[in-house]
């Protein structure tokens, strides 16, 4: 499976990066083939009967990640949610839309940034909602959700009058669901990151993966964060590809950069080993092991800055100009590092378990 999105990033990814970057264009065809070709099915059985390999999952985003970024992230966008999904006790939401997640016939993404933040003390809860016959009645605004498209689904947290806290599905297609336009970004614009507004939106019983989410988010939340690493292994892998192909007429006076290629490849060779380890137990709620998984994810997110940053000044001029790899790499590296749980947050997240 990995060999299969490997070629597809090479032969069908790679010759439209610059119409991703530079237009936003959105490759969906590409995502579909990439679920048609088992990416998204591993690390998320929907019978009960398969193994939850994270491990497996990490390595085909981190193929798609080392052509495209922005790609990169819509299939953790798109493992996230069938994350979500398998890890629910919605039997009816597994077989109906679980396995078209898994195959790409289904897209969609997560919608947890702000409730992330929230569960750590950083935001407010955006969306409210309120109990009816058959579901819920959900108000509010998420200003970045990515991943999206007329027919595509996304997880949500919202919160009721007493407090409560429930996860669901959202269909983007459903009456009182919106997206709408953002601002453009530095990179990743062929995301579709949109803000959704919820005007008395049903989201019916069928669609909810956790009510309350008490003891359904520890059992996400590494999961969450360890499939990231998909993002950051594969970008860091292609800077340090740059960085060698420029020092084969370069080595001169890249020699006395003090970052070398050789350097980054033992750092990722480690964060893959502390990665993969995590990723066997990714049920583990003890304090422990959810730190390790924080720090991972903190190493991993500034090596990619790191790495992209020497692949810049590597390249020098050849990577400077508008459509050179090393800028938009480096570009898209800054990504790593800010989307949810961005190096901020999880530098809180340490300091509040005492652990920074």
């Amino acid at each position: 499976m990995i060999d299969e999105v490997a070629r597809i990033s090479r032969t069908d990814l790679a010759p439209i990066v610059h119409d991703i970057d530079l237009d936003g264009v959105y490759p969906e065809a590409v995502m579909r083939d990439f679920g048609k070709a088992g990416a998204y099915a591993h690390h998320a059985p929907m019978n009960g009967n398969g193994s939850y390999d994270l491990e497996t999952a990490i390595r085909a985003m981190s193929a798609v990640s080392e052509h495209c970024l922005s790609t990169g992230f819509c299939v953790w966008c798109q493992d996230a949610l069938a994350w979500y999904v398998a890890n629910s006790e919605n039997e009816t939401l597994k077989a109906t839309l679980g396995p078209k997640l898994l195959t790409g016939a289904a897209l969609g993404g997560t919608g947890l940034s702000n409730p992330m933040k929230t569960l750590f003390g950083i935001e407010k809860l955006r969306l409210r909602a309120e109990r009816v016959e058959g579901g819920y009645v959900v108000t509010g605004i998420l200003p970045w959700v990515s991943n999206l498209g007329e027919d595509h689904y996304f997880g949500v947290i919202f919160s009721l009058p007493d407090g409560r806290m429930v996860m669901a599905v959202a269909d983007c297609a459903a009456d009182g669901v919106k997206i709408v336009a953002s601002d453009e970004f530095v990179a990743l614009d062929g995301t579709r990151t949109f803000a959704v507004q919820f005007r008395k939106a049903f989201i019916p019983d069928e669609m909810i993966l956790a009510d309350p989410i008490d003891d359904y988010v520890p059992r996400i939340r590494a999961g969450f964060i360890l499939l990231q690493a998909g993002m950051a292994f594969g970008l860091i892998r292609n800077c340090i590809d740059l960085m060698e192909q420029s020092g084969q007429s370069l080595s001169h006076v890249n020699c006395h950069l003090p970052d070398q290629p050789g350097d980054f490849r033992q750092q990722l060779a480690a964060f893959e080993d502390e990665v993969y380890a995590l990723c066997k137990t990714p049920f583990d709620t003890s304090e422990d092991y959810f730190v390790r998984v924080i720090k991972a994810r903190l190493a991993a997110g500034e090596a990619t800055v790191a790495a992209a940053h020497n692949a810049m000044l590597h390249c020098g001029a050849r990577g400077y100009v508008k459509r050179g790899t090393a800028q938009r790499r480096l570009r898209e590296a800054y990504f790593v590092a800010i989307v949810t749980p961005a190096t901020k947050q999880l530098r809180k997240m340490l300091a509040d378990f005492g652990a920074a």
